[in-house]
C-alpha cells in the first residue's frame, strides 16, 4: 500500500510525494529527488527532525540527543526512522530551495469560463497530470500571452480530475480581462504551485469558517472534503460580500449543506439598502457563543480590513480560538497591473 505525503517547506511551497507503506519517509523523497535535512540516518543526529501536523505512522529506534519523549508526544518526528499507517501532512523546518525542490510547474487545458455575476468568473481546468494540493492552497495561474501570473485558491474537492477556482472580476484586470474577452475552451494555461498554509488541518473541535467574497473559494474545497470524511463536530460557515450580486456558489453551498447535517451557512450582505435577513459586517453577526468558549478552530479568508475587523472583535469579546488560520488577499489586481 502507498501514502500520499504532504511536505510542506517554511516558504509555502508543498510537495505532495508517494511513499509505501514499509518505506521511510526520507527514502520516498530522495526517490522522488526531494532532499529532505538529514544526515546520520540513524536517528542519532536529529538533523531530520519535522512536525508531523496529521496522519498516524510508526517510528523506529531514535537517540534523545536527536528527539526527546516529549517531543514524540507532541507530534514531532524524525523522517529517517518514519514510516506512515496512513496519508500524512509534515511540516519541514527548511525552504523547498534548500531540499533542492520547488513549486510544480503543470500545464492545463480550459475547461470551461463561466460568468457568475458582474463580480465574479468561475474557471475550470484540466491539467496534465492531477495537481495533488490540501484544501484551502492556491496556485499561480499564468495569464495567456502576458507571461505575468496571479494567485488563486483552489475551490475543487482535491482528489477532483478538474480544478476550479472563484476569480473576482476586476475591471482592467489581466486576469479578469483574459476570461471576460479571450478566454475560451482548450486554451492552455500554467499552474505552479500548490502553495501556502492556509489549508484544512484535522478536525478536532467545532470548526468557524469566515469567507469574504471571493475568499469562499478555499472554503468550498474544504468542505468537499469534509463532505466525503464527515467531523462529527458542528461546522459554521460565514459567507459575506458587499452586494446581493456578490453572493454566488449559493446552489452548490446548498447541496453541500445537505450532505452535511452538521453544517450551518449564514450570509451577509454589507450594502445597506439590501433586503438580505443580515446586513452588515461579519463582526455585527458573530457572537462569544459562536467561538465557544474558546474551544474552536477559526478558518478566515478574506481581504486585509476584514482579518483585522476579525482580529479586533475577538479581542473585544474576550475570546481566544484554540487556533486561529487566516489568509489575506489583496483583491485590487487593477491597481497592481497599473503600477
Amino acid at each position: 500500500m502507498s501514502y500520499k505525503i504532504a511536505l510542506n517547506f517554511e516558504d509555502g511551497v508543498t510537495r505532495i510525494i508517494d511513499c509505501d507503506e514499509d518505506e521511510l519517509v526520507t527514502d520516498a523523497a530522495f526517490r522522488q529527488r526531494i532532499n529532505v535535512p538529514m544526515d546520520c540516518r540513524d536517528g542519532v543526529c536529529g538533523t531530520c527532525k519535522c512536525f508531523c501536523e496529521e496522519g498516524s505512522y510508526e517510528l523506529e529506534f531514535y537517540h534523545e540527543d536527536a528527539m526527546t519523549e516529549e517531543e514524540e508526544a507532541e507530534g514531532y518526528v524524525l523522517t529517517c526512522q518514519m514510516t506512515p499507517e496512513s496519508d500524512c501532512v509534515i511540516r519541514v523546518p527548511a525552504s523547498s530551495l534548500a531540499c533542492k525542490t520547488g513549486a510544480e510547474k503543470v500545464p492545463a487545458t480550459v475547461t470551461a469560463v463561466e460568468t457568475l455575476s458582474d463580480t465574479s468568473f468561475r474557471l475550470e481546468v484540466t491539467p496534465a497530470k492531477q495537481v495533488a494540493f490540501l484544501p484551502g492552497q492556491y496556485v499561480n495561474i499564468e495569464v495567456p500571452g502576458t507571461g505575468q501570473h496571479r494567485s488563486y485558491s483552489f475551490s475543487s474537492h482535491p482528489d477532483a480530475a478538474t480544478g476550479s477556482f472563484l476569480i473576482r472580476n476586476l475591471p482592467g484586470g489581466m486576469m479578469s480581462t483574459y476570461l471576460a474577452e479571450r478566454a475560451k475552451a482548450g486554451d492552455t494555461l500554467e499552474l505552479t504551485g500548490p502553495m501556502g498554509t492556509f489549508y484544512l488541518r484535522p478536525a478536532e473541535r467545532p470548526l468557524l469558517f469566515l469567507a469574504g467574497g471571493t475568499g469562499l473559494a478555499p472554503f468550498l474545497s474544504m468542505l468537499e472534503l469534509l463532505a466525503d470524511k464527515p467531523t462529527e463536530h458542528p461546522i459554521r460557515l460565514f459567507y459575506a460580500v458587499t452586494r446581493d450580486a456578490d453572493l454566488v456558489e449559493l446552489d452548490r453551498i446548498t447541496a453541500l449543506a445537505a450532505k452535511m447535517p452538521n453544517l450551518t451557512v449564514e450570509t451577509v450582505v454589507a450594502d445597506a439598502d439590501s433586503d438580505h435577513a443580515k446586513k452588515g459586517f461579519v463582526t455585527d453577526h458573530l457572537t462569544a457563543e459562536d467561538f465557544n468558549g474558546g474551544d474552536v478552530d477559526v478558518y478566515l479568508c478574506g481581504p486585509p480590513p476584514m482579518v483585522d475587523a476579525v482580529r479586533g472583535h475577538m479581542a473585544d469579546l474576550g475570546v481566544t480560538p484554540a487556533h486561529f488560520h487566516f489568509e489575506k488577499f489583496n483583491p485590487s489586481e487593477a491597481e497592481a497591473d497599473a503600477a
